[in-house]
């Protein structure tokens, strides 16, 4: 288990277009990994992990094409240990040429208490990667989403989560994160295109963003969010 830095639903096949010029993807879109010891195929990649949904959901960042998010096609769980199988958008999808974190939505599994914390393994094509995400109180499992927005910190510093609920292929893209309080991060999203074109249902959308300069140790930070869809939502920034 790599040290700690600070530094969608299970099965949920979500695949999402961002605004970018398209090239087709030749490789996987696992980003660029390090080799791991000799006689092993399989490379390590950087993974972080948010709690959502009031611990509901877990948002899994990891690196690549930022138009080509990979899906979880298997999940288990059992003695504290999240095993987790992504697997990448067909060979003839078209994707941006960038690497940026993006993030793949998972249910949290059976068995599995946000309230503890959970060790996450993650398998992708030919690259693997693990996370500690640690408990936090008064998440839980139980009820049922109210499909607002939610919010988690990564182990990365001043990066965090946001997941909020529509189209699946209208996903808010953030223009800018800025930290504007001691307790408040303010993320403003770009106004969409007049003539953007929407799929009628209602996905988790997991987004991905970085504020300099906060301090999550000590206080509850909240995210503002802003512009888009969104009119200034106050939501709580869950601990990791």
């Amino acid at each position: 288990m790599a040290p700690r830095t600070r530094t969608v639903l299970a099965g949920l096949g979500l695949t999402v277009l961002l605004a970018g010029v398209l090239t087709a993807c030749a490789t996987g879109s696992g980003g660029t990994p390090t080799q791991t010891g000799a006689g092993n195929d399989s490379t390590e990649q950087e993974v972080t992990a948010a709690w959502l949904d009031g611990g509901r959901m877990i948002g899994i960042v990891t690196q690549g094409s930022s138009s080509c998010i990979p899906t979880a096609e298997d999940v288990s769980y059992a003695d504290g240990v999240m095993k987790v199988t992504l697997v990448d958008p067909k060979d003839d999808t078209p994707c941006t040429a960038d690497l940026a974190s993006r993030v793949t939505m998972v249910g949290t599994p059976e068995g599995a208490d946000p309230a503890e914390g959970v060790e996450i393994e993650v398998t992708g094509d030919g690259w693997h990667g693990d996370t500690d995400l640690e408990g936090a109180v008064g998440l839980s499992t139980s009820g049922e989403t109210d499909y607002l927005p939610s919010a988690g910190w990564t182990e990365t510093d001043g990066q965090f989560v946001i997941l909020s609920w529509g189209s699946s292929t209208c996903v808010p893209v953030v223009e800018k994160t800025e930290l504007t309080s001691a307790t408040e991060v303010t993320v403003t999203f770009a106004t969409p295109p007049a003539d953007q074109v929407c799929t009628m249902d209602m996905a988790p959308r997991g987004i991905v963003t970085t504020a300099d300069g906060v301090d999550d140790e000590d206080v509850q930070v909240y995210a503002i969010l802003t512009g888009g869809e969104f009119d200034n939502v106050r939501v709580p920034i869950n601990p990791n």
